[in-house]
């Protein structure tokens, strides 16, 4: 018994090494047309790749230790609204 679920496992760890190779579209489908103002349709694996507002660059720097504030003219105490 042990054997056979062992032999199993082996034959379905087995089945999941697959080749690498280039994807293509199942039979009897084409891949979707080119984009409007593109001459030739993109690949596969260009369509695969997400755009790049999917993925934005950051374009700030991340503090990565705390630093001392500097001095900022524009920060006022509130005002103190006062009885007459």
């Amino acid at each position: 018994m042990r054997r056979a679920i062992l032999a199993a496992a082996a034959l379905l760890a087995l089945s999941a090494c697959g080749t690498v190779r280039e994807l293509k579209p199942v039979g009897g489908h084409e891949l979707p047309p080119a984009p409007y103002g593109r001459a030739d349709r993109p690949t596969a694996a260009e369509l695969l790749l997400p755009p790049s507002q999917a993925m934005p660059i950051r374009s700030d720097e991340l503090r990565t230790q705390s630093e001392q504030r500097k001095d900022d003219p524009f920060d006022l105490p509130p005002e103190t609204k006062s009885k007459s």
